[in-house]
């Protein structure tokens, strides 16, 4: 079997190159067609049949919400390649006005356990509410931390604010990364690329980077050796696919840039293109 380059979180080998979740469970981040079609194509099978080429190219470490299917289909893909994928969740729960609603964090952070997950990383959805930007910190943070810690879990934090990892830094957090939106069409980011580079440059710890390929907008040769390019030897980067066949060509860019060549690929062939292939003869 493959082995892809490797960092370290929070004491865990795992790849630099992440299997992502949006495309298994429809978060399309397109339109509610598009994302009603993945649910409809998704199945555990299919799920699993993708995990599985992940893992058999080295890939050992994915990323989603708390979703049985997912897991399912992790565990189904674990048996088949007689390896072991980490499971990082991004869970939410039920916040109050008032305060965080321990109690239903506590919840979900049991379930995450319950599910087998290595990594516990609240949801942005969550640590962005939380943000306090009069101050500088993310309130009640190290209160979640240490109740993941009591999970026997891997702690970190999701966010679409960059500001947020400077502040877990400024509050020395106990987190093993940060997830952060980086892309080149700079797709959901609220501030210029090269300002998320800097930050993500400057991070106390790996951050673990999504939407690589702006959900769909930039093509994969195009949005993944951007990405490779501009992290650091330690950051991750999170891809999500559909089918087994997307994920060995976006394995093999990514390599093909790690190792500074030209991916051995076959580009997609339309009748616009006839000109092209009988000059080249």
């Amino acid at each position: 079997m493959n082995t892809f380059p490797m960092t370290n979180l929070g004491g865990v080998e795992v790849s630099r190159m992440i299997a992502g979740s949006n495309w298994f469970l429809g978060y399309a981040h397109q339109t509610h067609s598009k994302g009603e079609w993945i649910k409809q194509y998704q199945t555990r099978k299919n799920i699993a049949d993708v995990l599985e080429v992940y893992l058999r190219e080295g890939i050992n470490v994915a990323m989603g919400p708390i979703a049985p299917m997912l897991t399912e289909a992790l565990r189904d893909a674990e048996q088949r390649a007689g390896r072991k994928m980490h499971l990082i969740t991004t869970p939410s729960w039920d916040l109050k006005a008032s305060d965080v609603n321990l109690d239903s964090a506590r919840s979900a952070f049991d379930e995450a356990a319950q599910l087998g997950a290595t990594f516990c990383w609240p949801h942005t959805s969550m640590t962005d509410r939380l943000y306090d930007g009069m101050t500088g910190t993310i309130r009640h943070m190290e209160t979640l931390c240490r109740e993941i810690r009591q999970r026997n879990l891997i702690p970190g934090l999701s966010t679409h604010l960059p500001e947020v990892i400077v502040a877990a830094d400024h509050m020395n957090l106990d987190v093993a990364s940060y997830i952060s939106i980086y892309n080149a069409a700079g797709f959901l980011m609220n501030v210029e690329i090269d300002w998320v580079q800097k930050v993500i440059h400057n991070a106390a710890h790996p951050v673990t980077t999504i939407k690589p390929m702006a959900a769909g907008r930039l093509m994969p040769y195009v949005g993944l050796p951007f990405s490779w390019s501009t992290l650091r030897d330690r950051d991750l980067v999170t891809v999500g696919t559909v089918t087994p066949e997307e994920a060995r060509e976006c394995i093999e860019i990514s390599r093909a840039t790690l190792e500074h060549r030209q991916a051995n690929r076959e580009l997609q062939y339309t009748r616009s293109k006839q000109t092209l292939t009988e000059a080249a003869k």
